[in-house]
């Protein structure tokens, strides 16, 4: 989908990576990536995402559901990432470096 989204919004069946304990609610989104080739990642920022079985294509609005402030990371550029310790602080961006290198 084009970058950026229309209205601000992330699109509902945006495709993302997203690891497995955050999308069953067990651990929160801390970590979001918005790759350089525009693809979305959310992992829970503890557990290794490359571990096989760890993650799950699916629409962005999974995580979304399960961790609302993902939503006000729309505007987020392609090659960043959001990191935050824990839900309740905010989502610190900044520029993803050494992607895959």
């Amino acid at each position: 989908m084009p970058f950026p989204y229309e209205g601000d919004r992330l699109p509902p069946a945006l495709g993302a990576v997203v690891q497995n304990t955050v999308l069953r609610g067990e651990q929160p989104a801390r970590e979001v990536i918005h790759t350089p080739e525009g693809e979305w990642c959310v992992g829970d920022g503890v557990n290794d995402p490359n571990v096989p079985g760890a993650v799950t294509a699916t629409h962005i609005s999974h995580a979304v559901e399960r961790n609302g402030s993902i939503a006000s990371l729309a505007n987020m550029p392609p090659g960043h990432i959001a990191q935050r310790p824990d839900p309740g602080h905010d989502w610190e961006v900044r520029v993803l470096t050494g992607w895959g290198q």
